[in-house]
């Protein structure tokens, strides 16, 4: 079976998969900056901060140590800054880039060179609906989810030919907790609508699917021969979304993502 690895698995969507992997037989190492136990619901926890380069290369090594190869990387370890773009500063952007983006490409330029040398691999990133349309009042979040599909697809045409498949996984909302920043620097002028907007954030996130959801869509990803690039997970309305930014003049699409957040009066 294969070996796998995924970031930010103590809680949400990277628990809920380890946790299937490993029911599923896989042979799975999870990771947390401060993990709480060495085993956690069948699979093995590592310490690991994506953003210490250090950290990254002595987790992939105990990773090839004890298994001796890895077979699947999942880039999942991230966190939402919330508010207005102009109100965050350049250190909260900075710091939300080295792990929602630097983080993944130190992982994965880590694992790349065993997986290059098993001619096989394969690298799935979490991204976001966010990172497709971008959203109100999580606009930095949305941005770094955007420079991942970018990468996730130009690191496909590049690893072409090699046994290496890179797959992205754009969930919608979903039910976890994943770690929100306020912002630094909170403005008056946006007084009001920031909070109404976080609190339909929030609701979404309540009334989303569980995280077991897209562990099940990792899991088939993983399963299949050839993996395709997208995978969305989607539920209600979100389900259109990918196909209504494809085909939706901006001008209407932006009339609806104003609207679901109620910022058209």
């Amino acid at each position: 079976m294969k070996t796998i690895l995924i970031t930010g698995a103590s809680r949400g969507i990277g628990l809920a998969t380890a946790t299937l992997l490993a029911l599923r037989g896989y042979t799975v190492y999870g990771t947390s900056r401060q993990p709480q136990a060495e085993t956690l619901n069948g699979f093995t926890l590592l310490k690991l901060d994506v953003r210490d380069a250090e950290s990254v290369k002595a987790c992939i090594e105990t990773v090839i140590n004890h298994s001796g190869r890895l077979d699947v990387l999942v880039n999942n370890a991230g966190y939402t800054l919330s508010g207005a773009v102009e109100e965050a500063t350049l250190e909260d952007t900075y710091r939300l880039f080295e792990t929602n983006f630097f983080g993944v490409m130190r992982l994965t330029n880590t694992v790349l060179p065993h997986m290059r040398r098993e001619s096989s691999g394969h690298i799935i990133n979490i991204g976001s609906l966010a990172g497709l349309i971008g959203v109100p009042y999580l606009g930095l979040y949305a941005a770094s989810k955007h420079a991942l599909e970018g990468y996730s697809a130009s690191l496909r045409y590049e690893l072409h030919g090699s046994g290496i498949h890179v797959s992205l996984v754009e969930p919608g909302d979903i039910q976890t907790e994943i770690v929100s920043e306020p912002p630094s620097n909170p403005l008056v002028a946006y007084d009001g609508i920031r909070e109404r907007v976080a609190a339909i954030h929030a609701a979404n996130l309540r009334n989303g699917p569980p995280p077991e959801k897209v562990a099940r869509v990792i899991l088939r990803a993983i399963q299949q021969r050839k993996p395709k690039l997208r995978y969305t997970v989607t539920a209600g309305q979100e389900i259109l979304v990918p196909w209504a930014r494809r085909l939706l003049p901006d001008w209407l699409m932006e009339y609806f993502i104003r609207d679901a957040y109620h910022m058209n009066s």
